[in-house]
Order: structure tokens, then C-alpha cells, then sequence
């Protein structure tokens, strides 16, 4: 037990130090875009594509949650199969995320004027958080192969667990990321 106590301590130091990075990355965004909040040409509206990917995020989020519970019954199966799916997922969000990153960048907020700033911090925290999905589907895939190979069962099932605190984590970032965003940019394009 001391070995899953200290992946417990590991993990668990593992996510506050990404919430602290995460947390003052979305501070320092916040204070530029109100410094920047009297010049009209801060606002650029955000992609629909960002609501899309975000509804992606949630269900890969259900479905690891799916997991932990799957394994804690022994449903080694459904377990992997609910993972691989997540991986699936979280594949699809990134897309998303960049189709919607590439339309910021094509607008006009980057034709001129001082509004690229802002767009610019956009999608630069968006790559950040996107850059720790693409860990999270390395993963979930790590994790997706050792359930089929029967690695975890109902004693042991700690790195399915926290495969889903890491994309709860990550939900929780992007919808904090999200509303800042919404609130300096003009919302969504409809």
C-alpha cells in the first residue's frame, strides 16, 4: 500500500501545480484583456466550434467516470472499451479545438489593429490546454491498453481513477478558460 499511497501524493501534487499554472495563466489573461477592454477592437467573438468541443469534453469526462465505476465491478470490458472511446474522444476534441483556434486566427481581429492581442492570448491558452489533452489521450490510451491486458480490477484500479480526476481536471480549466474568454472577447459566433 505505501506504492499507491505515494501515486495518490504524486498525482495529487501533479494536478495542483497544473492548477496553479492554469489559474495564473487565466489571471494574467484576464488583467490584459480588461486593460484592453475600452478599445473596440478587442473584441473577437469565439468560434461556435469552441461550444461543440467543449460538449466533447463533458462526455469524455462521463464516460472515464463510467470506467472507474466499471472496474470497481470487475467489468474489465467495459472498462477498456469505455476508455478507448474517451481516447476517441478526446482525438475529436482536439480537432475541434484547432478548426476553431484556425478560424480566430483567420478573422479580422488579426487584419490590424490592437485586437490580436487578445485573439492572439485566445488561442494561446487554448493550445496550452489543448497540449495537456493531447497528454491525457496518451493516457488514456496507456491506461485503455493495460485494462484490456487486465491489469486493474476492483483492488486495483488507480490509474483509471485518476485518468478521470486528470479530465475532470481538464474540464473544469477549459470551462474556466471559457467563461474568461467569453467575458473579454464578445461571445460566441452563432
Amino acid at each position: 500500500m505505501p506504492s499507491d499511497k505515494q501515486h495518490h501524493l504524486g498525482g495529487t501534487l501533479f494536478l495542483v501545480s497544473l492548477l496553479i499554472f492554469f489559474l495564473s495563466s487565466i489571471l494574467l489573461y484576464g488583467i490584459y484583456a480588461y486593460s484592453r477592454r475600452a478599445d473596440p477592437e478587442s473584441t473577437a467573438p469565439l468560434p461556435a466550434m469552441f461550444l461543440v468541443s467543449t460538449a466533447c469534453l463533458l462526455v469524455i469526462s462521463v464516460l472515464v467516470h463510467a470506467a472507474t465505476r466499471a472496474i470497481r465491478r470487475e467489468k474489465r470490458l467495459t472498462t477498456s472499451v469505455l476508455l478507448l472511446v474517451s481516447g476517441l474522444t478526446a482525438v475529436v476534441f482536439m480537432g475541434l479545438q484547432f478548426d476553431a483556434m484556425g478560424e480566430m486566427l483567420a478573422g479580422p481581429a488579426l487584419d490590424g489593429g490592437t485586437g490580436k492581442g487578445v485573439v492572439g492570448m485566445v488561442v494561446v491558452l487554448a493550445l496550452l490546454h489543448a497540449a495537456h489533452v493531447a497528454g491525457g489521450v496518451v493516457a488514456l490510451i496507456l491506461v485503455s491498453i493495460r485494462s484490456w491486458l487486465g491489469r486493474y480490477d476492483h483492488e486495483r484500479h488507480w490509474p483509471v481513477d485518476f485518468a478521470a480526476q486528470y479530465w475532470h481536471f481538464l474540464d473544469v480549466v477549459w470551462l474556466c478558460m471559457l467563461l474568461a474568454f467569453c467575458l473579454t472577447t464578445g461571445g460566441f459566433i452563432l
